[in-house]
């Protein structure tokens, strides 16, 4: 039989009320199973209130609280305090938001508590766009994309303003760890999960999380378009730590971008032309992570010179 690499425990459980395919379900089991039971989520006003916690119920297996879709950043640094107060230093607190509650309404918070030097974890999971509410445009919906209120018709192409760079925004802060996962890839996933839970300071993990009804796909293929955001370089994989960047899932070339976009009703009134502008940006931007690695790997610390002056060569 073959060794499991993921923990075993569930502390997410059945009997929720997600829709068949829910990127965010899979992000937070793999999330709670990276965490295990010392958490304390703090979760606001978005898809995993409706899904898990409609008083007096939970599908979660660790202590939950609701808050404002705005608050969840001053949530967990209130969280945090009161976990200091009672001496409580192993209990891992962790804000797990939507994009709308993160990069958007949410973003004010957010800012507080990464400047403030909170020792807890943010998690955005990015199903781009207010999905609980009815499939609204936020700040993190792609460029193009239709959504109810990004509609389709005469001159309009869906959402006229480029995806929020949301991983930008918190890196400005200095945080302690950031990184990008992917349900797709879970060992990864959960390997980040446990670094973030184990690091003090503010951390802050971006989940994609693909939406079936809202991305316009069939459940079935929530994985495989999972794989595809990454492979084709639209959602990379990497952490940063310390200002030090590291691609965690490299591909020798990238998949084409057409691949990912023509599998989604949101992107279906695209034209050629559309494709290949965003196949240029996803190819810059990939160019520009890679920079940015090279740039801040770890220098090697120069030879010792021998004993009597003249440097040892390189």
């Amino acid at each position: 039989m073959a060794r499991l690499t993921l923990p075993a425990q569930e502390l997410m459980y059945r009997g929720h009320a997600a829709c068949p395919g829910c990127g965010p379900a899979l992000a937070m089991r793999l999330l709670l199973k990276g965490l295990g039971p010392r958490t304390v989520l703090s979760i606001p006003a978005c898809c995993w209130t409706v899904i898990a916690t409609p008083f007096p119920t939970t599908a979660l297996g660790v202590a939950v609280l609701d808050n404002p879709i705005e608050s969840t950043g001053a949530s967990i640094s209130g969280l945090r305090a009161a976990a200091d107060a009672l001496h409580l230093p192993d209990v891992t607190v962790v804000g797990f938001a939507g994009d709308g509650g993160t990069a958007d309404i949410g973003l004010q918070a957010l800012s507080g508590m990464l400047e403030r030097r909170t020792d807890a974890i943010f998690v955005m999971y990015d199903n781009e766009g207010y999905m609980n509410t009815g499939v609204q445009r936020s700040g993190a919906t792609p460029q193009g994309a239709w959504t109810t209120t990004t509609p389709v018709e005469g001159t309009r192409r869906g959402k006229r303003e480029p995806k929020k760079e949301i991983m930008a925004i918190v890196l400005a802060h200095r945080p302690a760890y950031a990184a990008t996962v992917n349900p797709a890839f879970p060992e990864d996933f959960v390997r980040k999960v446990e670094t973030a839970r184990d690091v003090r300071g503010p951390r802050f993990l971006h989940a994609l999380a693909p939406c079936p009804p809202g991305w316009r796909f069939s459940s079935e293929e929530t994985i495989d378009l999972g794989r595809l955001a990454t492979e084709t370089g639209l959602f990379p994989l990497y952490e940063v730590e310390e200002g030090v960047y590291r691609i965690t899932r490299r591909a020798g070339t990238l998949k084409p971008v057409a691949e990912y976009v023509h599998r989604q009703g949101r992107f279906r009134h695209w034209t050629e032309e559309e494709v290949e502008e965003l196949q240029a940006a996803t190819r810059a931007g990939w160019e520009r992570l890679l920079r940015r690695e090279q740039e801040t790997a770890p220098s090697l610390p120069p030879p010792t010179p021998p004993i009597g002056g003249t440097p040892a060569p390189a």
